[in-house]
């Protein structure tokens, strides 16, 4: 098969090209330290309801000001559905879904994540100021997508 020199070059210089841009995301992985999330929790989606924290969602207590906030994302709401946290409690909340793919977001304060059934979302936040901050579902996930809401009361 005759190839054209131009051709030859063009397909040389698109090959390197390649070979560049994948050295460089390798290179800047190991430097930076990018790494696949090995500590991903799972849960069975059709079991949300039996499996413990999740069967009894809410706040819990770990001490020095740390918390934990367990939150089911059902079509369309959150359970618990309001919260109160003390001002100044660093929050982690753990959020699953049974059904479909949901938002969990509390917009004032940065928290966002993704719930995805079968997975436990995880996201940290301290609450410094007292106030009421809305929670939606920022994800669409059916009809009543617009009704998914709930509060964080701090105090």
């Amino acid at each position: 098969m005759h190839m054209y020199r131009s051709e030859r070059l063009w397909m040389t210089l698109g090959i390197a090209m390649l070979v560049v841009f994948l050295a460089t995301l390798t290179t800047a992985a190991l430097v930076d330290g990018f790494v696949p999330p090995s500590h991903v929790q799972s849960i069975d989606p059709t079991k949300v309801s039996q499996t413990p924290p999740f069967d009894h969602p809410g706040l819990r207590k770990l001490g020095n000001g740390s918390y934990e906030a367990y939150y089911v994302a059902h079509i369309f709401s959150f359970d618990p559905q309001h919260l109160v946290i003390p001002a100044g409690a660093h929050v982690t909340f753990y959020v699953t879904s049974p059904d479909v793919e949901h938002g969990f977001s509390v917009p004032e304060t940065g928290v966002n994540t993704m719930v995805t059934p079968g997975w436990v979302s995880t996201v940290s936040h301290t609450f410094k100021t007292p106030g009421k901050f809305l929670l939606v579902c920022n994800e669409y996930c059916g009809a009543g997508h617009q009704l998914m809401a709930g509060n964080i009361e701090v105090k």
